[in-house]
């Protein structure tokens, strides 16, 4: 099986049974793990101070592992941008070293990405996406072998029904608020947590594709919250750049009872849809803080087909 680098390069993990029973699950599996020497570090709200986090994602980088997990997400990565050891990441990854996680590991995602074009993988992390009291999702650990035995071609996921809109019409296969069947050309494919891509728009760590598929989620965010980062997307000109926008799993926040009157994550993509009339919006891609997950390469060429109600991102 692989050989899997565990690191913490953000926050400090706060739950260490589930630290451990994450690590024994992928044992179980027939992976090799070898964990970090700070994985378990301290300081203030972080897995160590800048320096050992720093030091931490360039052993990672030397580690020869097959894939580099994260222990989890959190804050902390911005604060390294200016100086990760970028030459040393990309050359880990062209050896064939997969960099894995989501949350706030966007942030070095997107930096590498911009810096040298390297691909990493939006995927799972160890202690939220193993660690769990239940028995790890089936479809996020199939995901994550396909990821490990370089066999995985591309994803799929059904969109769902747009408010208002007859099943019955639906059954017929008739258009679902997409604008109908399409299917782009190879473009790049990149994203992750909206919050931490927001934060890098006017940075030179945002990657600037044109004719990309931008992928996006996010936990804890109220759908305002959500609009008003993707607003910022929008006027900074990063949407309209783009052959289609993928909505991910927002999920954690509590609605407004008496303040809201309607107003969620639909209203949110039906206002895109309507200032993006050249950018099909799609929802429903099964990537979030939520235990059903696909894995992704970012800043992988791949192309978007839909037929119906049915998405499929391939690169294979």
């Amino acid at each position: 099986m692989a050989h899997l680098y565990i690191y913490s390069p953000s926050s400090a993990v706060r739950d260490r049974a589930r630290f451990r029973r994450a690590l024994a699950r992928l044992k179980a599996l027939g992976h090799e793990v070898e964990v970090d020497s700070s994985a378990l570090a301290v300081y203030q709200r972080f897995a160590g101070d800048d320096e050992a986090r720093l030091a931490a994602i360039a052993r990672a980088a030397a580690s020869g592992a097959d894939a580099a997990l994260i222990s989890r997400g959190g804050y902390g990565l911005t604060r390294l941008l200016p100086r990760l050891p970028y030459d040393a990441l990309a050359s880990a990854a062209e050896g064939g070293l997969r960099w894995v996680g989501m949350s706030d590991f966007t942030a070095l995602q997107c930096a590498l990405l911009a810096k040298t074009g390297a691909t990493t993988w939006a995927g799972p992390a160890l202690g939220d996406d193993f660690g769990g009291p239940d028995e790890p999702d089936d479809i996020m650990l199939a995901c994550f072998d396909d990821l490990l035995q370089g066999v995985g071609e591309g994803s799929g996921w059904r969109l769902p029904l747009p408010r208002g809109t007859s099943k019955v019409i639906a059954a017929r296969g008739q258009p679902v608020g997409h604008g109908g069947d399409f299917q782009t050309k190879p473009g790049l494919l990149w994203g992750g947590n909206l919050a931490v891509l927001a934060s890098l728009v006017g940075t030179p760590y945002l990657p600037n594709p044109k004719g990309g598929i931008l992928f996006l989620e996010d936990v804890g965010e109220h759908p305002y919250r959500v609009e008003r980062m993707l607003t910022q997307l929008l006027h900074a000109g990063v949407l309209a750049r783009q052959q289609a926008l993928l909505l991910g799993q927002f999920t954690g926040f509590k609605p407004i009872a008496g303040y809201d009157r309607g107003f969620g994550m639909a209203s949110v993509a039906e206002r895109l849809r309507a200032l993006l009339p050249g950018v099909p919006v799609l929802a429903g891609l099964p990537f979030g803080h939520v235990p059903t997950k696909v894995c992704l390469p970012v800043g992988a060429r791949v192309t978007l087909a839909v037929e119906g109600r049915d998405a499929l991102i391939f690169w294979g």
